[in-house]
């Protein structure tokens, strides 16, 4: 929904699975064998890619401030089915976590976070508050406190429906 640079790293894989449902059209990338493709899921896998995508969801919505969207499950019992190993780089000695399972979604979206949470990134991952969109974006803004996937659009509704119901409130303005 918006044309804001994608999160850094391992976080854009969270933010693209996020985004594979428009709330606005209720169209799901899931749904088509390109969506599916691009996660390296089977028809077979979409139910749990949409469970987690969901819980994801509502982590962004938390990181905004926001209360979850739905009941969801709990995103730490999804990322448990998610397996992580310690790699350790030759000749550099450097560490990471990457998933044990690098062909399974679930362990690449647990690397994905503990990579965010390890370079501080994983917070700024929010969904958008319009309740007709929660797109998922990367907050840039200096402070954090973005609130919109896209100003011009999220943004400006939101700001246009406030100045209504000020206007529409009994000595509101002309």
């Amino acid at each position: 929904m918006n044309a804001r640079t994608p999160a850094p790293g391992g976080l854009a894989l969270v933010q693209d699975l996020v985004n594979t449902l428009d709330v606005e059209s209720g169209v799901d990338a899931l749904d088509t064998q390109a969506g599916r493709s691009a996660f390296g899921l089977a028809p077979g896998d979409v139910a749990a890619a949409r469970e987690l995508r969901e819980s994801l969801r509502a982590a962004c919505l938390a990181h905004a401030g926001h209360p979850p969207h739905r009941p969801v499950r709990d995103l730490t019992g999804l990322l448990a089915a998610g397996p992580l190993v310690v790699r350790v780089a030759d000749g550099t000695g450097a560490a990471s976590l990457a998933p044990a399972d690098a062909a399974g979604l679930t362990s690449r979206v647990a690397a994905a976070i503990a990579e965010g949470v390890t370079a501080g990134t994983w917070q700024r991952l929010k969904a958008c508050e319009a309740t007709d969109c929660l797109w998922a974006y990367y907050d840039r803004s200096p402070a954090g406190r973005g609130r919109w996937c896209d100003m011009a659009v999220c943004g400006s509704r939101a700001k246009m429906r406030a100045y209504r119901a000020r206007k529409a409130k009994p000595g509101g303005g002309s």
